[in-house]
């Protein structure tokens, strides 16, 4: 007989063909099991919210954030720093289950709160030095349910798709190079939202 674990599935289904990639997995972890580990994120996890540069200014991050790494590398990014913390036992768990849907090795995880629906994550790519060429980056939502917007840079195209607790989408090929994606704000949207995004560190960070 086989044994419940924490993990489900559903087919996935694509937002982006070509050598752009984007594709949602549906309800990779069972409800229950979402809800726990958004729970232990909620309550363990060091949140910070720090201070990046926009347009030259310091404008605080309308989220909080931590970074986790193996080895323990610093992440720079829009005029910060956040220091490495070390992978827990469930985010290790967590990472194996998204490893596997991804077909790649991740050694890193940025994790994003969003408190309510007025906090957000405007138009970016995630195309940093250290993540090497058209990177895989595997994306976990957990908590509220929030809109993901990905947006053509050369044709302005837009998709727009809801991402619920437990949902894993996976950008891949060209998508950070051809194509930018937010999380808007949603202030109809009271209850709170994590978002894991897996990557790998492929190269060092300039300055290390």
């Amino acid at each position: 007989m086989d044994t419940p674990d924490m993990f489900a599935s559903e087919e996935p289904r694509e937002l982006l063909f070509g050598a752009s990639s984007a594709v949602l997995h549906s309800a990779v972890l069972e409800p229950d099991k979402a809800h726990e580990a958004f729970e232990n994120l909620l309550a363990h996890t060091p949140w910070e919210q720090r201070d990046v540069v926009v347009f030259g200014r310091s404008v605080a991050q309308p989220r909080l954030v931590a970074w986790v790494a193996s080895p323990p590398i610093a992440y720079r990014y829009a005029g910060m720093t956040l220091e490495a913390h070390a992978f827990t036992p469930l985010l290790l768990e967590l990472k194996k289950r998204v490893e596997v849907i991804a077909g790649a090795q991740f050694n890193s995880v940025l994790l994003n709160l969003y408190r309510t629906g007025a906090d957000s994550n405007g138009w970016h790519a995630d195309d940093e030095f250290e993540f090497g060429i058209d990177p895989i980056i595997a994306s976990l939502s957990l908590g509220a349910t929030r809109r993901f917007d990905l947006r053509n840079r050369e044709t302005k195209e837009t998709i727009k798709t809801n991402l619920a607790s437990g949902d894993l989408v996976v950008m891949s090929g060209e998508c950070q190079r051809e194509w930018i994606h937010q999380v808007p704000k949603q202030l109809k949207v009271l209850e709170p939202r994590i978002n894991l995004t897996f990557r790998m560190v492929q190269k060092p960070i300039a300055g290390e």
